[in-house]
């Protein structure tokens, strides 16, 4: 059993507290504040509370957050390589410029003092697995929210001048919460199927494929799914997309999931059943069902 809360019982934890109502405003909200514990009126703007409760707050965090991370500015940009980056661990090392041996012992440390958590393809390669990097995921939203834009641009936060912070941001925060949908289409699914429980999910990656959801069922059935995260519908080529590159992959797929922000094309729909499965954001819904007090985690956290 994990030593961390789930991302399920983080963003439960977090629509309760504060009464969320907006689904899709919830996964954003969450995305910056998860994981911390923080009360959130999520009936104000979301760059208003950052400045409130972060930028304003600055030395206070930065303070709590240094004694995780002993003030090394290997794990700093460590951190920031990765929150910014692919998640891959080698490309991490080299986006933060140091060497490799310096780069795996911080990740190391990083692992063992609770802000990251190893990511491994659920599925090993079949050709080239030694040239795979494994990936590493933010245990708290907030901690990835903090080294993707607020570490790197400290000076100016720091002495009171946001103008840079804010610029960086409002290029940044477009596609931000990608990783935390997919997470939780993850967690959909594992709810969804029932009689063939899944026993092992995440995504599956090579030296020439990335597939966002790749799950093994007690079966040993396996499902390949795409996170679709854009203003269109999601239409049939991504069906077929994703069927090409399991095929690229070795991979022998029983069925599929395709998740859609923005609805499905009619020729897609066609194509649900027993081996397609269509997730909307509506269907992220029945993640939130049933809260109670009970899904409350009482954080040690400073608040702000």
């Amino acid at each position: 059993m994990s030593k961390h809360p789930t991302l399920l019982q983080q963003f439960r934890s977090f629509c309760f507290q504060n009464n969320a109502t907006n689904l899709e405003d919830a996964i954003e909200y969450f995305t910056v504040f998860g994981g911390m514990g923080w009360r959130v009126e999520m009936s104000r703007p979301l760059d208003e509370l950052i400045e409130e409760k972060v930028l304003k707050n600055y030395q206070y965090i930065h303070g709590d957050t240094t004694k995780i991370t002993r003030s090394n500015p290997t794990h700093h940009k460590i951190l920031t390589a990765l929150a910014l980056g692919d998640r891959r661990e080698f490309s991490a090392i080299k986006k933060a410029k140091i060497d490799k041996y310096e780069g795996e012992n911080s990740i190391d440390f990083l692992i063992e003092n609770n802000l990251l958590v190893l990511d491994t393809s659920v599925e090993l390669p079949v050709k080239d697995g030694d040239k795979v990097s494994n990936k590493l995921l933010f245990v708290q939203p907030f901690m990835r929210f903090w080294f993707a834009t607020i570490s790197p641009n400290y000076k100016g936060i720091k002495a009171g001048e946001f103008d840079e912070f804010k610029a960086k941001w409002n290029h940044t925060k477009q596609g931000f919460s990608d990783l935390i949908y997919t997470q939780l289409v993850m967690e959909l699914m594992q709810k969804n199927y029932q009689e063939d429980p899944i026993v092992k999910i995440g995504s599956y990656w090579d030296t020439l494929v990335d597939i966002d959801i790749l799950a093994k069922t007690k079966s040993g059935k396996m499902i390949a799914g795409t996170c679709k995260h854009t203003k269109k519908k999601a239409n049939k080529s991504e069906l077929s997309k994703l069927k090409e590159d399991a095929l690229k992959a070795e991979l022998k797929i029983e069925s599929f999931v395709i998740y859609s922000k923005n609805k499905f094309s009619q020729e897609l729909k066609k194509e649900k059943g027993t081996h397609v499965q269509l997730f909307s954001l509506k269907s992220l819904g029945n993640l939130l069902n049933e809260l109670t007090k009970d899904d409350f985690l009482v954080q040690k956290n400073k608040k702000y």
